[in-house]
């Protein structure tokens, strides 16, 4: 008995078959690998699932768990780190499964759901991270601008996961079984360009915009010299979140332009489809692309103090992780409580100041000494 297979060429549409048509069904699999190689890259696989369940996992925990971890940018973070978490369970391990040998074994409702899901989740992704990033810029550009609440917050998630459900409904409708492979006949350039842009080019262009803007006015705007301490601990504290969300951004984009280019280039010449050796590029391609969703806990833990510190208690029981009371403490006290101390002690540094003795100037300019050095009170 012979089959024909028409390539699935849409973004998140994993299924796409490499064996060309009138493939004799009694002929053997020429896409079996050896034994040695299967292992490897079973390995390579697993570790993107295991670190990125357990790494979104413990996200959320950290985030949902202490109060003072429940900011709006941190409620985008959990929606990206449910997304990511829901990839690397539900989508990676069966694509994987797939392409090694290029036989479905899951039937035909869990193939509408593995074509439905990765669009759902990949758009929840890349709309999270620039809804932080456009949260960012009113924050930094336009201070006086009102910011998100907590409930305008949970809406707009809500929103960002129906419009992803909305873009990624054909890839479920339109799947029909085969007798070997599961496969979308609504491949279609029209929408995949569209996918392709809506959940990665535009996406991007709007946080690259957003981000520069913030940059200049982080990094490059002068400073004035006289600015307290709390003004420059505020601006070290901005940067830090805007550099950690570049590098999420910038990860997220590296990781699946091979991915895209695959499939548009696919588009112009399914042939390419057919080549036994395509294989390889494709499970190497689909890994760095499902790999985008364990990096941004690393990413978490090595750029926010915070973070870092919620991980040590999420695995404090491990024998080589030593939690400080200064972490246990960073997580508890509330922000309000932190500011009343730095406000307490900066009024009483004014108090003394205040109360220092002054000593006459030339052309009657008094000098006072404030915090260990001495100033002028005429600027």
């Amino acid at each position: 008995m012979s089959v024909t297979v028409e390539p699935a060429v849409l973004p998140g549409s994993e299924l796409v078959p490499v064996l060309g048509p009138e493939v004799n069904s009694t002929l053997e699999n020429v896409y079996a690998q050896p034994t040695w190689q299967v292992a490897v890259w079973t390995v390579a696989y697993a570790l993107i699932v295991v670190t990125a369940v357990i790494g979104n996992l413990t996200v959320i925990w950290i985030i949902l768990a202490h109060r003072r971890m429940r900011t709006v940018t941190n409620y985008f973070l959990v929606n990206l780190a449910f997304a990511d978490a829901s990839m690397g369970a539900f989508n990676t391990v069966f694509n994987f499964l797939y392409a090694t040998h290029n036989d479905w074994y899951f039937g035909l409702e869990y193939c509408r759901f593995h074509n439905f899901f990765p669009i759902t989740a990949i758009f929840a992704s890349i709309y999270s991270m620039t809804a932080i990033a456009v949260d960012r810029y009113i924050a930094i550009i336009h201070p006086l601008k009102p910011r998100l609440s907590s409930g305008a917050t949970k809406i707009m998630i809500g929103v960002i996961w129906l419009l992803a459900l909305a873009l990624a409904f054909p890839q479920c409708f339109y799947t029909i079984p085969n007798d070997y492979y599961s496969y979308s006949i609504w491949a279609v350039l029209q929408y995949q360009l569209a996918v392709i842009v809506l959940i990665y080019l535009m996406p991007l262009t709007v946080m690259g915009i957003t981000y520069t803007k913030v940059g200049i006015t982080l990094w490059a705007s002068e400073i004035p010299g006289d600015s307290s301490e709390q003004y420059h601990e505020q601006l070290s504290a901005k940067r830090k979140v805007v550099k950690m969300m570049i590098v999420v951004v910038v990860t997220f984009g590296i990781c699946w332009l091979p991915y895209h280019f695959y499939f548009i280039l696919g588009s112009f010449n399914n042939d390419i489809y057919y080549e036994t050796y395509m294989q390889q590029v494709y499970l190497a391609i689909f890994w760095l692309a499902m790999s985008s969703t364990m990096y941004n806990p690393i990413i978490y833990c090595c750029l926010n103090k915070r973070f870092r510190i919620g991980f040590k208690r999420a695995f404090r029981w491990c024998p080589f992780v030593r939690l400080s009371k200064y972490d246990e403490l960073e997580l508890k006290v509330a922000r309000s409580q932190r500011l009343n101390r730095a406000s307490t002690y900066t009024a009483s540094r004014l108090e003394t100041a205040s109360t220092w003795p002054r000593t006459g100037g030339s052309g009657g300019e008094g000098n006072r000494r404030e915090g260990g050095r001495q100033v002028s009170d005429s600027h």
